[in-house]
């Protein structure tokens, strides 16, 4: 029997829209991997209905982001004021009306659901067993893996999480997963079939972020020329870690004091998570550490849009990404491609992205003084920070989103042929 080719794709991301500003509330590196797979999936033919959960009237019920690519706002609870931790019980009404959307289209109209986060997994696994097509689920964080690795002041995952997303996990027909730890980890502490987990990993927009002339990056962002630039970019939250990139730089700063005339340490993003409950923390932090202030080192920047975060990649001496747990560190994967050395904390997806000693440096643990040792190199090394340059352009080259697209859909599809019978 001929088996039709695929020809529309539902994504399901309820809990943050992928038209949100990356690095501040939930938009983050998900964001950009729900948008980015859309966009080069619709590139090969494939239309793409992306639901998500209305947090404003004021937004139309269906947006076409791309050509091919529609996001429709999903109303289910309050526009505004919800936390994550509060859309469990949103989860039945945002169901309802994704099946309700569907049910007006022509018999067959979808040919598989992809759910990001857990919470996308549980309404994905309803739509599953109710059109007949495949569940294909990414998990971007687990609940179990952040409680392992839990940063100071961070909250643990409640047990519901955990209970969702390993019914999630049974429910899927395949999982896929950001790179072998994470696989490694679906199967280890989620009892996921080794058959149904597929690696894929996420990819840069590599005419977005790009090598280009660090001097006049620097101009237009209004940073010295001979400024040593060391970097931080995401949401401000325990997890990501900046604190650990601030008390670096007072230990660096401490052993070369010349080094605070041309030092300047941007952070880009804004407050997400349990980092909303002090917001102000981090600059109180800069404070404390003799960082902010008339002759401070720290700037911090608002979330700012991919072309814009390029530049400031591109301006950078290095970037740091010193989180607890990353599933894959898109950042990291972003500055390398822009010709940026990144140090990076020695956990999970990082490990893959990041290649020790050819396109930046992987760092064990979160000790500051250690932390300052790294990054110290690469500012006072030339030839370290050539080397490091150079080869994270090569490491960046190895994730492309036409690379993601491509062996998505060959997961999609082989999703389809061997759909298990519906529980």
């Amino acid at each position: 029997m001929t088996v039709e080719p695929i020809r529309r794709v539902v994504m399901i991301s309820l809990h943050t829209s992928p038209l949100d500003q990356p690095g501040t509330g939930d938009a983050g590196g998900m964001n950009v991997y729900v948008i980015e797979l859309s966009k080069r999936l619709a590139a090969q033919g494939i239309a793409v209905d992306i639901f998500t959960r209305a947090t404003s009237s004021a937004l139309e019920p269906v947006v076409e982001a791309y050509d091919g690519v529609q996001v429709r706002h999903i109303p289910a609870g309050p526009f505004e004021g919800l936390t994550k931790a509060e859309l469990p019980g949103q989860l039945c009404v945002f169901a309802r009306e994704v099946l309700r959307a569907e049910a007006a289209q022509p018999l067959g109209h979808y040919d598989a659901v992809h759910s990001h986060y857990w919470l996308s997994g549980q309404v994905g696994a309803l739509a599953r067993d109710r059109w007949g097509v495949p569940l294909i689920h990414s998990m971007h964080t687990m609940a179990k893996v952040k409680n392992d690795a839990l940063a100071d002041g961070d909250t643990p995952e409640p047990a519901a999480r955990i209970i969702g997303e390993e019914q999630v996990v049974d429910a899927a027909d395949m999982l896929v997963a950001n790179t072998d730890i994470e696989a490694a980890q679906l199967i280890d502490l989620y009892a996921a079939d080794p058959d149904r987990v597929e690696v894929v990993h996420p990819g840069v927009d590599l005419d977005v972020f790009r090598p280009r002339d660090r001097a006049a990056a620097r101009a237009d962002l209004g940073l010295p020329a001979d400024a040593a630039v060391l970097m931080f970019a995401g949401r401000i939250q325990p997890l990501k870690a900046p604190d650990v990139l601030l008390r670096a730089v007072a230990e660096l700063l401490d052993q070369s004091p010349g080094l605070r005339s041309r030092l300047v340490v941007p952070i880009v993003g804004g407050p997400s998570g349990t980092g909303l409950e002090h917001p102000e923390s981090l600059a109180q932090l800069a404070g404390e550490l003799g960082l902010d202030g008339p002759d401070g080192v720290v700037r911090f920047v608002p979330p700012v849009s991919q072309d814009e975060l390029a530049l400031w990649c591109a301006a950078a001496t290095a970037v740091a990404v010193p989180s607890y747990n990353e599933s894959f560190g898109l950042v990291a994967a972003e500055a390398q491609a822009a010709g940026t050395p990144v140090v990076a904390a020695a956990v999970g997806g990082l490990t893959t992205v990041v290649r020790d000693g050819h396109s930046g440096l992987l760092v064990d643990g979160h000790d500051p003084r250690v932390w300052a040792g790294a990054l110290r190199r690469i500012v006072e090394d030339d030839a370290l920070r050539g080397r490091l340059a150079a080869g994270a352009v090569d490491q960046a080259a190895l994730f492309s989103w036409e690379r993601t697209a491509k062996l998505t859909l060959e997961v999609y599809e082989r999703a389809r042929l061997e759909i298990r019978d519906a529980r």
